[in-house]
């Protein structure tokens, strides 16, 4: 069984398109403390593709990117900058 994550936040930007999916992605990141984790739950295709390779360019911590169901994923990112 894979090791749990747990979460500290949690978003959902499945209603969002690019680049706003990043915009709200990172601005959930600015809120939280150095070593948490964002649980952020969006869509497959661009966001899927474009969210995760951009949170880790800013300098955090990809976690995991799982299937959820009905095209959808949820991707875990420990925050390990400051910006």
């Amino acid at each position: 069984m894979a090791d749990q994550i747990t979460e500290d936040e949690s978003i959902d930007i499945t209603n969002l398109v690019c680049p706003m999916t990043f915009v709200k992605a990172k601005a959930a990141m600015e809120e939280l403390e150095v070593g948490q984790v964002l649980k952020v739950h969006l869509n497959e295709g661009e966001p899927m593709q474009n969210v995760p390779r951009s949170l880790k360019d800013d300098g955090q911590q990809v976690l995991r990117l799982t299937p959820a169901g009905e095209g959808t994923f949820d991707l875990y990112v420990k925050k390990l900058v400051d910006e």
